[in-house]
């Protein structure tokens, strides 16, 4: 495990200097000329290019197999108890209200902050490929259709992002009712398809430092300096979101959980700490049980079972940074979507939080945030450069996790109220 996240860590690392080089690099090529001209560029912008259609590739199985086995395991943790299932409902019902707040919060942080329109009008030159799915001017009505899809088969192809996440959500629950001598069998393929996407993702993860700096080459021709300013704001924006989804916590642990705000503020601190400084749910598991049980009361067999739960299948910053992201970029290219490009989106945010919470932060990036901007008719030609720069949004995520899943623990105990102090 320490391993597994030195190797993460430094790999962050290495693409985030890539980035910088690679603007840098773009930035002196654009004042003083690059050798070769215009065949050296096309030549970059082609690496770039390959890099990113090689994650792309995974996208598709990738999601499929994570909705398959994901849905299988909270329906079994549904089936263990009346504890669990409360718990589920509680994390279900929460993940639909932070989707709805990650449009508001979005759509009202480029409101007061808007993108820089120079730096967006220069990143527009690097010539993104159209997404598919549904079109900008398509009507409600189109998106309807979209939902169940005739062929699951062809929607995969087509890039249908919505239906085939439908299709595989259906065929989750489907499997989780099978027999065991049907079900474990299925359950174990998708697993291991799962498990050979994930494999194929790190090792195009390996060239991350080569992608990044060969596209942000071509982003540092076209936007210079900007760049890195749009960037920034990126990192901000993204970043004030988990924050305030975080906040939200406390009054709802104060008015759900029946516990004074200066005590829920005490327990959660420590493993904040914790959160911030490894970027992991997991590692402070054990601090947010202690804590949980100390000073907010909750049931010791309450906490072993709902923080667990909550670390495996509920993260409440996902739907928020991911959908954020998704607008993010829909703005930087102009785009302007329908209401049905946005619902779908917003269902397509819900459902992906469910298969992609077990994933490395550089692997769920790609397979959390493409299908939403496929969704949404937004390219993916930025989320490289995104990704090289999401450490820091990372540390706000995992802090906002945390802080919730602490919250939830309290309210799925219920029942009489922590003693004040």
């Amino acid at each position: 495990m320490k391993t597994a996240r030195s190797f993460l860590t430094s790999l962050s690392t290495l693409v985030l200097l890539s980035l910088v080089l690679g603007l840098v690099a773009g930035a002196a090529a654009q004042k003083w000329g690059l050798p070769g001209g215009h065949a050296t560029a096309d030549f970059i912008q082609a690496l770039g290019q390959l890099w990113l259609n090689a994650l792309r590739m995974t996208i598709i199985p990738l999601v499929f197999s994570l909705l398959v086995t994901g849905i299988a395991s909270i329906a079994d943790a549904a089936r263990t108890g009346r504890l669990a299932m409360r718990a589920v409902a509680w994390f279900g019902g929460l993940i639909v209200f932070a989707t709805i707040y990650a449009v508001g919060a979005a759509y009202g942080l480029h409101a007061l902050w808007p993108i820089d329109p120079e730096g967006a009008r220069l990143l527009l030159a690097i010539k993104p490929e159209g997404a598919e799915g549904l079109g900008a001017g398509a009507p409600f009505s189109e998106f309807l259709k979209t939902i169940a899809p005739a062929n699951p088969i062809r929607a995969a192809a087509e890039d249908a992002i919505l239906g085939m996440v439908v299709f595989a959500v259906f065929f989750g629950f489907a499997a989780s009712g099978l027999p065991d001598r049907l079900r474990v069998p299925l359950i174990t393929f998708f697993e291991a398809v799962g498990e050979t996407m994930i494999t194929i993702v790190r090792w195009v993860l390996l060239a991350a430092p080569l992608g990044v700096f060969a596209l942000s080459i071509g982003v540092g021709l076209m936007a210079g300096a900007s760049a890195a300013g749009v960037l920034l704001h990126y990192v901000a924006l993204i970043s004030i979101a988990c924050i305030g989804i975080g906040l939200i916590f406390y009054p709802l642990a104060v008015i759900f959980g029946r516990v004074s705000l200066g005590r829920f503020a005490r327990a959660a601190a420590p493993a904040q700490v914790v959160a911030f400084s490894t970027q992991s749910s997991l590692a402070s598991l054990p601090v947010m049980v202690e804590r949980s049980v100390d000073m907010l009361g909750v049931k010791r067999a309450t906490a072993g079972l709902v923080l667990p739960l909550a670390v495996a299948v509920f993260r409440i910053t996902s739907p928020v940074a991911n959908l954020g992201v998704a607008i993010y970029c829909a703005h930087l290219f102009g785009i302007e979507p329908s209401a049905g490009q946005v619902f779908a989106a917003m269902l397509t945010a819900v459902l992906i939080s469910i298969g992609t919470v077990g994933l490395p932060g550089q692997a769920s990036f790609f397979a959390s945030i493409a299908p939403i901007c496929i969704a949404m008719g937004v390219p993916l030609e930025m989320l490289p450069l995104l990704l090289a720069v999401e450490v820091i949004p990372d540390i706000f995520r995992t802090l906002g996790n945390v802080t919730a899943d602490m919250a939830v623990t309290r309210m799925v105990q219920g029942g009489e109220a922590v003693e004040a102090d």
